[in-house]
This record gives C-alpha cells, structure tokens and sequence, in this order.
C-alpha cells in the first residue's frame, strides 16, 4: 500500500467531519496544494502568453486554437506512458521532475523572444513541449493526493484541487495581462514562469516521502501500460465517465480556444480583456467548487454532468454572441461554475473507481481522454470558425454538446455498483521451489457445479473474466466437461510467473466477496482444485 505520512487525516480517523475545507488540515496535502496552485498558474500564465503572443504572430482563428491543441495534445500523446511511470517509480521525484522540465522550458521561450527569433511554428513547438511537462506531472499529482487524505475527505480534497485550478485560471491571466500590458513583450511572463516553476520544485524536493519498492521488483512499462488500459476497459464505470468527459471538452473548449478573437472583437478589446474573461471563468469556477458537497448530495451524478452540460452551452451562446464585456463576463462566470461541477464530479466518478495500484495509470488514460478531447476540440472548431465564423461555431458547439451528451447519457449507462476496493491479502500467494525465469503461466481452477445451476454459474463467471483480465491477465477461458456435467474449469493465463504474483497483490475487498460468491456454487466436499502450468512456447 502506498505511504502515509502519519500526520494525514488519512492516518488518523476516516469519520473526520467533512467539510469543504477538511484536508487543508493536512500538512502534506497543503504542501501539494499550494505547490499545484503555483504549477498551475505559470500554466495558465504560458496558455494566455502564448495565445495572446499568437494573436499578433498569426491572427487566423485556425492558428491561434492550435495554441491549445498544442497545449493539450502531449497528454493525450504521454498521458499513458506517463501513468504507467506514476504507478512504477518514486513519485516524489518524479512529480519533482516534471516542475524542472516546465522551467526549462520557459527558460527557453523567454530567451527565444528576447533574441526576437519567435514565429508561429516555434511558439507552437515550445508551447507542445510545456505541455510534456503537463503530462508527467499530472497522473502522478492525482495518484498522490488519495495518499494524503482519507477516502470519505477525498471528494472535498478533488474539489479543493478545482479551486487551486481555478484560482490559477484567475491569477495567473492577471498576473500575464499586468506584465503583457506593462512591459508589452510576454518574455516577462515566461522568465516568471521559470522561476515560479523551480520554486515549486524546489519545495516538492523537501517533501519526507517514503518510497516502498514493491518485493516484486519494477513493472515493465510495456506490461504496466497493458494492465492499465485493460482495467479501464473492463470497468463499466470508467467507460462511462471517460465518454461524458470526452463530450464535454470536445465542445466546452471552442469557448477557451477562440476566447483571445471573441475578446479582441469586443469594444475596446485588448490583453486586458482577454485576461478579465478568464479570471471571470475562474471566478465562478471557485464558487462553484466551494458548494461541490452540497449539489452532491442534491443531485446524483448523471443529472449533474446534464445540467452542466446544458448550463455551458447556454454560456457560451452568450459570450459567443455578446456585444459588450458587460454581458460577457456573466457568461463566462457561469461557464465556469458549469465547467467545474462537471469536471470535477467526473473526476471523483474515476477516482472512486479506481484502486490503488492503478490509480495513476487509470486517472492518466482519463487526463488522455479529456485533454485529446480538448486537443481535437480546439482544432475541429478553430477549423469551423475559419469557414464560417468566431459566432457560428461557438453556436454550432453548443448546440451539438447537449445533443450528443442526451444521447450518451441514454445509451451509456454507469451501473452504479460501489465496489470495495480496499487492498485484501486474503488469497494464498502461490510459492515455487524453483520459479520459471521465463514463459506464461496458466492457471486452472475446477469447480463442480449442480449442472442445473450451471446457466446461473457460467454468468457470473463473466465477472470473474472482468476480475482477473482488471488485475492483469492476458488470457481468460471457461470450459465445460462435455462427459461430466456440471465440471467447468475456469482458465487463467499470466505473462509470466513475477505477474502472476503480482496479480496477488492487486485483490480488493470486492474480488473476495466474488471469490465466496463462486465457491457458494461448488458442492465438492473438497475446495476447488488449482493447478498452475508453464506454457510451452
């Protein structure tokens, strides 16, 4: 299981009083929340430098939403591989890591402008490259925060990460607007960016985390990389939330990728008005994360990702089409508190499903999902603007958002099952005298079913090919005896002996009551009999 720092909520009781501010109470989890304050304002810092920069660079709607696809992609291009790392090595260091990279690279924006050396291409280069740094650090920041706070506090500490978001979304545009109006040369922004970034490492560097190697050695990242995407897969409740997530961003972003021209087409539009539209987003954001516990226990969570859904489209129809800043800075707060009650009750539906030795890779595929949404968004509406309008394409986002997310949620349904995923060591973990080096390992488990039962038996064996292909094999058979009824045999196959094993060290709460529920159908006065094969190549 993974370290708890012994003065977390986590360490102490699980019943603590839930409120929105509980897990600032953690001194660990403060650390990481004001570190991620800061990692995400130098983001937001470098999106407005960057699209504001690329507003004078190269003016098409086309170029300046490829800023945020550029922004975006390397998430979705990384997020996995960098999932899988999260889950792999010291997640301290790693998190450590990420902030140095993003302050090189600021470091070399900043000179590249100074030098005057900046075209289109290399902005989106360097702004492709900031968002690597993006994708490193963020599975690794999710996967470490249900370390540091209790299950029961975990939703406030998501929502409270949404306000640190969204401050940033405000100080940071503020911050870039005051040096882009003061200085008029976004260098200032991206020096400051650098050294916010080290400072962030800096004190990520301090942290006291005890990293455990597993006894198993490291995953291979292929095999991690596999075993994480086939948890995601096989999980209903995962599939769910990564289709509404996906939906929502293809849309929601035609407001943030083509806000630098609705800003600039407004009255007396500037940097500053660019800058005051996002922190108006950010503001409402923040009210709407503080209230998070409360529309949770009014509305469950279909109905709060619709209403959502609806409520953004409706904000951006409105900024889409205003005429003056007056009418657009409403808009923008309440696509803000849209924006956050859906994403981050989408975020808490993944948590939720995830358990611990995956959670990076499964909230990585999840980043993925989300920011290629995002990536491909900005460019398939960027892309509309340029054949028709800035308006038309806001319009027609909108609208087809609430259509296809209807559609969504009628056909993709959660089943809304809780599973324990509470780590269990109660399975015998096999030994051998001497373990293979090499070579699959298969796996079989024969039962003796009343062959009456045996239709009532072969269904919930569907659960256990869901079971065993989440924890990591490559293979799952069920046989039936054709001379024997009610034998059936129940094959499992593992990439090798060290994942076989290690698929012992990923069993839940919920993967034992499967167990029982199985040997509930044995009628054998003997358990089971297991008998475990190398496969000959």
């Amino acid at each position: 299981m993974p370290e708890v720092n012994p003065e977390t909520p986590k360490a102490r009781s699980a019943d603590d009083k839930i409120t929105a501010f509980g897990p600032l109470r953690s001194p660990v989890f403060r650390m990481l929340w004001l570190t991620w304050l800061a990692a995400n304002t130098t983001m937001w810092m470098n999106d407005v430098a960057s699209a504001w920069l690329m507003t004078s660079l190269a003016p098409s709607p086309l170029w300046v939403a490829l800023v945020q696809s550029a922004s975006t992609l390397p998430v979705f291009l990384l997020g996995l591989p960098s999932g899988a790392l999260a889950d792999i090595l010291d997640r301290r260091r790693f998190l450590m890591l990420t902030q140095f990279w993003v302050a090189t690279i600021a470091t070399i924006t900043c000179t590249v402008l100074v030098m005057g050396w900046m075209t289109p291409g290399l902005l989106l280069a360097l702004t492709f490259a900031n968002g690597v740094g993006l994708a490193l650090r963020w599975p690794v920041f999710a996967a470490v925060v249900p370390e540091v706070v209790s299950r029961t506090q975990l939703p406030q500490a998501l929502a409270l990460n949404g306000v640190s978001m969204n401050a940033s979304r405000i100080i940071g545009p503020l911050v870039a607007g005051a040096l882009i109006a003061s200085f008029a040369n976004p260098a200032w922004v991206f020096g400051l960016n650098a050294i916010l970034s080290i400072g962030a490492g800096i004190v990520i560097m301090r942290w006291k985390r005890e990293h455990k190697e597993s006894p198993l050695g490291r995953e291979r990242l292929t095999s991690a990389m596999r075993v994480g995407v086939q948890y995601v897969w096989q999980s209903g409740r995962m599939r769910a939330v990564l289709i509404r997530i996906a939906l929502f961003f293809l849309h929601s972003t035609a407001l943030l990728a083509l806000l630098p021209l609705l800003a600039r087409s407004l009255p007396g539009g500037q940097a500053g008005t660019f800058t005051v539209l996002l922190a108006s987003m950010g503001a409402g954001a923040i009210v709407a994360a503080l209230n998070m516990p409360t529309l949770r226990k009014w509305l469950p969570l279909q109905t709060l990702v619709f209403a959502g859904t609806a409520t953004q489209a409706a904000a951006m129809l409105v900024v889409g089409f205003a005429n003056s800043i007056y009418f657009a800075v409403p808009g923008m707060i309440v696509a803000g508190v849209a924006w956050i009650t859906v994403a981050n009750s989408l975020t808490v539906a993944a948590q939720m499903g995830l358990p611990d030795w995956v959670r990076a890779r499964g909230m990585s595929i999840y980043q993925m999902a989300l920011m290629g949404s995002t990536a491909a968004g900005a460019a398939l509406w960027g892309k509309v603007a340029d054949m028709t309008s800035i308006h038309d394409s806001i319009g027609i986002a909108a609208g087809s958002s609430v259509i296809l997310m209807a559609i969504a949620q009628r056909l993709v349904t959660d089943r809304g099952i809780e599973e324990d995923l509470t780590p269990s060591h109660v399975f015998k973990v096999p030994h051998a005298e001497a373990p293979p080096a090499q070579g699959r390992i298969q796996t079989s488990i024969e039962y003796r079913i009343h062959p009456a039962r045996t239709a009532e038996f072969l269904d919930l064996m569907q659960e256990s090919r869901r079971s065993r292909v989440s924890q990591g094999a490559i293979d799952w058979q069920v046989l039936q005896d054709l001379y024997e009824p009610g034998r059936i045999v129940e094959q499992i196959t593992d990439e090798s002996w060290t994942e076989h094993l290690r698929r012992f060290d990923r069993v839940t709460a919920a993967d034992v009551a499967l167990r029982d529920r199985k040997l509930a159908f044995h009628i054998a006065d003997e358990p089971p009999i297991v008998t475990r094969m190398l496969v000959d190549r």
